[in-house]
């Protein structure tokens, strides 16, 4: 898998407003396709398009028994997003902190 991949796959899947609701009311709990299709507002077939890329993400799973397909939240792609956002964070605050530093330096060079 490249470096960034999983990520990309996460941050494109809550690009989208429908997959963000899904996401919201998964968060709430299992729902059928059929369920989100009427939250939506949609087709399930359009649904079940964007559980694909939902599922493909790891942002959700599904399961189905018999004829239903039951929907939830799977946890792994919020990992992957949240990693990602740590890496740049702590990039950041390192970067912050070192011109922050170099701005002190400056104040006391100038002050004295």
């Amino acid at each position: 898998m490249l470096k960034h991949e999983a990520a990309d796959r996460v941050f494109h899947a809550l690009a989208d407003a429908n997959r963000r609701a899904v996401i919201e009311r998964l968060t709430s709990g299992p729902a059928t396709v059929s369920e989100l299709a009427t939250q939506l507002g949609v087709t399930v077939a359009a649904t079940v398009q964007h559980l694909r890329v939902l599922q493909d993400s790891e942002l959700v799973r599904s399961e189905k028994v018999g004829r239903v397909r039951t929907c939830q939240i799977d946890p792994a792609g919020l990992r992957n997003a949240e990693a990602w956002l740590q890496r740049q964070r702590t990039a950041w605050e390192h970067r912050l902190d070192r011109l922050g530093a170099v701005l002190d330096d400056r104040t006391k060079e100038s002050g004295s």
